[in-house]
């Protein structure tokens, strides 16, 4: 379905300010990767096919970079090289945040002025890019660690051949309007054509087996996050309530209303499409794209 990004922009600036091409959203539970699920893999079988597609049609509209978006302990970009470790969850798999040739110039500062850490215990800020080792693996041990949000970003985009250079924020969950916005604003600054791929979950609310217990308002909630991500609904997003979100223990806002901000910010029409909306271990996943219309 199509939807506006004018909303308060007052007018499409599509290819004026912000040069963003695409975006697709996905999930990021960890058991999405069959080492992590074991026998249970199949269960997800289905996401990781709708997680797969979107991510393919994100690339085939040949942005000159991405930009995974996910929830993290601090709010801010992430220079690589970074690693996602599965390691927490039972399986020694590192994921490398991919670089392309060449990828020497610096990230746009985060809100408050940083390139904040990938994860606690890095209080320093990062190096500048280096480039990748031979094989894919990243030229430093001493690379931080992705959250898992976006070690589920890397681990998908590893799945398929990316031809760009990928960078990445993080977005903590108390992340305010402002910072949000001002992390949207960034988007468009480090590439001529952008693709986004954000990561998040909606209620963990859904039955008493959820990791959050049951709510009698997650399913309205994610009902509204389906129907704003099936519209390209930019406003819909960026008026999801924090505290709300919170109660039900929604791990996406942030990246979502990242996303919104950045369409809204690029003007003009978008097309949306949602491929999955399931919740089948009690927390909502949603799969979508996003395209100009």
């Amino acid at each position: 379905m199509t939807g506006s990004a004018r909303g308060r922009t007052g007018g499409s600036r599509y290819g004026e300010r912000v040069p963003l091409v695409a975006a697709a959203v996905c999930p990021h539970p960890p058991l999405i990767v069959p080492e992590l699920a074991g026998a249970a893999a199949a269960e997800l079988a289905e996401l990781r096919r709708a997680a797969d597609a979107a991510v393919a049609r994100l690339l085939a509209c040949a942005p000159d970079g991405l930009v995974l978006v996910g929830t993290g302990p601090a709010t801010g970009w992430i220079a690589p090289p970074a690693v996602g470790s599965f390691r927490p969850w039972g399986v020694d798999l590192s994921v490398p945040l991919p670089t392309g040739p060449g990828d020497d110039r610096p990230l746009p500062p985060g809100p408050g002025d940083s390139r904040l850490p990938a994860g606690p215990g890095d209080a320093a800020p990062f190096p500048p890019p280096a480039a990748p080792a031979a094989g894919g693996s990243p030229a430093t041990t001493d690379a931080p660690t992705l959250p898992l949000s976006l070690a589920v970003g890397a681990w998908l985009l590893a799945r398929h051949r990316v031809g760009a250079p990928v960078d990445a924020a993080q977005v903590a969950a108390g992340a305010s309007p402002a910072e949000l916005a001002e992390l949207a604003g960034q988007v468009h600054r480090r590439r001529p054509r952008v693709a986004l791929l954000v990561l998040g979950d909606g209620s963990a609310c859904h039955g008493t087996k959820a990791p959050g217990y049951a709510d009698p308002l997650a399913g309205a909630y994610d009902d509204g996050v389906a129907r704003a991500l099936a519209d390209a609904d930019a406003e819909a997003l960026l008026g999801l309530d924090p505290a709300l979100s919170a109660r039900l223990k929604v791990a996406g806002r942030g990246p979502w209303q990242v996303l919104a901000g950045a369409a809204r910010a690029a003007g003009g029409d978008w097309r949306g499409d949602l491929t999955y909306h399931d919740a089948p271990y009690g927390v909502a996943y949603f799969v979508a794209t996003w395209e100009p219309a």
